[in-house]
């Protein structure tokens, strides 16, 4: 089943059933690129949604698994993190870190490991929605799964 995946998104299912996650990566008829489009594409709360944020700090991809409810105040969380400044990273920084398009970023598949902070409030559901390597592509997982498959550590994010 996963050779009708696309490219990217049989690396990020390589990577979760590496990490043991068991979740399948699902292919939307249209793509779902912002939490809101994803959260309705599958019928749950924005909450659900782990979007897949990539900013640039001190000299490096930072990916923030944040709640697709929240917008990320970079300031509060580089004070928080005590990194010297947080700021989002260019299409390129992102495709360079990742290997994946803007929209469609996965919490893993990529080509190095990324620092990675996960927004505590995702601990509030059940079951996550993150996106699979494309804009078209994403799989469940757990709050537990997504910290252990990015290595993040778990912050709070607003």
């Amino acid at each position: 089943m996963t050779h009708d995946l696309p490219a990217r998104s049989r690396l990020v299912h390589d990577a979760l059933r590496r990490a043991g996650i068991a979740g399948d990566i699902v292919v939307l008829p249209d793509a779902a690129s912002t939490a809101p489009l994803a959260a309705a594409a599958l019928g749950v709360e924005v909450g659900a949604i782990a979007n897949s944020l990539v900013f640039w700090s001190d000299g490096e991809p930072l990916l923030v698994m944040t709640s697709g409810a929240h917008r990320v105040d970079t300031a509060a969380l580089a004070q928080r993190l005590a990194r010297t400044k947080i700021a989002r990273a260019t299409p390129e920084q992102v495709r360079d870190a990742t290997g994946q398009a803007i929209g469609g970023v996965a919490p893993t598949g990529h080509p190095a490991p990324i620092a990675t902070i996960v927004d505590e409030d995702l601990a509030r559901h059940p079951e996550l929605w993150a996106a699979g390597g494309t804009p078209h592509t994403v799989f469940p997982l757990t709050f537990d799964e997504l910290v252990r498959v990015t290595g993040g550590t778990v912050a709070k994010v607003d």
